[in-house]
């Protein structure tokens, strides 16, 4: 069994970092092993930003989320504006493990064109995961959640669990509620998302199990959530109902050349 922390900040409040860091500090004494923080929490999530825009993957911020996780002894998800040479940034998580060294970097493949994300930020290419306690995680970001491709790509790749740092507005919320469950079922693996408090966001962090049932839900303010992952129920969902051994891997391929 794993526990993690779901921590539901206020997003770009003057005391976000500090408020990050103490519910850090609370994970760890719950036994907590790792801390996921939302999408760009600490600015508040920006989709206009100009070319140039952000920092490296050893800057300020993520520097910051390094000592928070050496402090805490746990690991952070953390999400930063990654810079880019010059050229459009990415809006990437980053994993600091209980050392805060870094462990692994997801940058967002589907980009919120509807706010004009797609125009200022560079889109990610690459999936990405990484075990903490023996147990696999995979990484998404917000919008992700809309495109089932990515969750069946990380179960196809081992994860247990996709954490889904967000900043999913209050008028959407039913859509969040409707498929963090959906990507659960379908991948029978852990889905966690936390989401950011205030202002046109309404919290409601959500975790759903491998049966797709809600494990953890959080209210609408600064909230610290937290999800036991238990590898057996993942393994006991797929012997009830085997789909994955029932897939058609080889037709797929063939229909989507098709298209």
């Amino acid at each position: 069994m794993t526990k993690i922390a779901l921590a539901q900040v206020l997003g770009g409040a003057a005391r976000a970092l500090d408020t990050a860091g103490r519910m850090a500090g609370e994970a760890a004494l719950a036994g907590a092993s790792l801390i996921c923080f939302p999408e760009q929490f600490v600015a508040g999530w920006l989709p206009e930003i100009p070319p140039g825009s952000g920092e490296p993957l050893d800057g300020p911020l993520a520097t910051a989320f390094g000592r928070m996780a050496r402090e805490s002894g746990i690991a952070v998800a953390g999400s930063i504006i990654e810079a880019r040479g010059g050229g459009r940034p990415q809006n990437t998580v980053v994993i600091l493990d209980a050392n805060g060294e870094l462990l692994a970097t997801y940058a967002k493949i589907h980009l919120f064109s509807p706010g004009g994300e797609d125009r200022n930020y560079t889109p990610g290419d690459r999936v990405a995961t990484f075990t903490i306690d023996g147990m696999t995680f995979g990484l998404a970001i917000c919008y992700d959640l809309r495109f089932p491709e990515i969750f069946r790509i990380y179960a196809l790749a081992g994860a247990e669990c996709v954490l889904l740092p967000a900043a999913w507005p209050c008028r959407r919320l039913r859509h969040w509620e409707t498929l963090i469950p959906a990507r659960a079922l379908e991948n029978q693996y852990y889905v966690a998302g936390v989401n950011t408090a205030g202002g046109v966001y309404c919290g409601g962090s959500l975790a759903a199990g491998p049966d797709g049932d809600t494990i953890a839900r959080g209210g609408s303010g600064e909230e610290l959530l937290f999800v036991d992952l238990d590898p057996a129920a993942i393994r006991e969902a797929r012997m009830r109902l085997p789909t994955f051994s029932d897939r058609r891997s080889d037709l797929y391929h063939r229909l989507l050349s098709n298209l």
